[in-house]
């Protein structure tokens, strides 16, 4: 009969041997969307954007130069982005909304997802505004470009801003300036 500490060592010499023999690499999820790109060349040529309501995206340029993109979620039906030309009239990185938001009672429950600051607060509620990130102002009556969910890619949802990926925009408004020009067409 074998001594119980051989038997012991050569099951750890096997274990040792199974686990420490490289394994096949993981087959990866399938993928999640690409929700944007940023590509900038830090070349020379101002910053400008320009919004395609149809396809809900948005093109970065540097000097005519595309150096990103990224998937934008404009306003809904009823509540459109007008098409136009604008230009960045304001910068704020931590803004909230005076127009939108919603209301949640005491244990943080949303009771009113698409609330105004004037709607009703029952007991133990509150009125929330909504955080709009990385605010980009275009119009003086408060449409935008923001960071906020994009729930359907492609698809319109927001109450009339521009809203973009919460990676992407903090990366955008370094880029940008008072006076950027912005673009929005269909």
């Amino acid at each position: 009969m074998k001594h119980p500490l051989l038997l012991l060592s050569g099951g750890l010499l096997a274990l040792c041997s199974i686990s420490c023999t490289p394994l096949e690499p993981p087959v990866p999820a399938k993928a999640d969307r690409v929700m944007y790109q940023w590509y900038d060349d830090y070349g020379q040529g101002e910053v400008s954007i320009h919004i395609k309501l149809s396809e809900q995206i948005a093109e970065v340029k540097r000097g005519g130069r595309e150096i990103g993109w990224t998937y934008v979620a404009t306003g809904k039906e009823g509540r459109a982005t007008r098409p136009g030309s604008y230009r960045i009239t304001e910068k704020i990185v931590d803004k909230h909304s005076n127009r939108y938001g919603w209301i949640e009672n005491e244990y943080g429950e949303v009771v009113n997802g698409d609330a105004s600051p004037g709607d009703p607060v029952g007991p133990g509620e509150r009125y929330m505004p909504a955080p709009m990130p990385y605010w980009m102002r275009l119009t003086d009556y408060g449409i935008g470009m923001h960071a906020g969910i994009i729930p359907n890619p492609g698809e319109p949802a927001s109450h009339g801003c521009i809203r973009m990926p919460k990676e992407f925009v903090p990366v955008l408004f370094g880029k940008t300036k008072i006076g950027t020009p912005v673009k929005i067409t269909y």
